[in-house]
């Protein structure tokens, strides 16, 4: 019974912290990776990485797409100071390794399965009083 208790207690501090977070704080959470998370076997980083960032949780629906970056949160804060595009996005100056994780099958309901996708490409960001606080997408830097 106290081990309950405590996990009980334990679940409603994260839950109480994750609310408090900045968007640029949970942003970070849910993108960046860096360094890259050495001990996870490759086939099963994405659905580690997400229970572990709290992106994915029990009850609620698999998230159908998340890209981790994997370089140091700087690098992100700078493509904030980049021009933005049309649509009002930054992107980053150089192409970073990330991993990108999309849902397999159609269904959408835990247990969340996923396949990773190593690649360098572009970081595409919304920006907020100089901070990312959206991952709008990546591109593939030009040939």
């Amino acid at each position: 019974m106290a081990g309950w208790a405590l996990c009980m207690a334990l679940l409603l501090a994260a839950l109480a912290g994750a609310e408090g977070e900045s968007r640029y704080e949970k942003f970070l959470r849910q993108h960046v990776d860096y360094p890259r998370t050495p001990s996870l076997a490759a086939h099963r980083y994405c659905e580690t990485m997400l229970a572990r960032r709290r992106v994915t949780a029990p009850g609620r629906p698999c998230k159908p797409s998340n890209t981790f970056v994997h370089a140091p949160a700087e690098d992100l804060v700078a493509a904030c100071t980049q021009t933005p595009d049309a649509t009002g996005f930054h992107s980053t100056s150089v192409p970073m390794d990330l991993t990108a994780c999309r849902l397999r099958g159609g269904d959408t309901r835990p247990p969340c399965a996923y396949r990773a996708r190593q690649v360098q490409h572009h970081v595409r960001v919304a920006c907020l009083n100089g901070l990312p606080v959206h991952l709008a997408g990546t591109h593939a830097p030009a040939a």
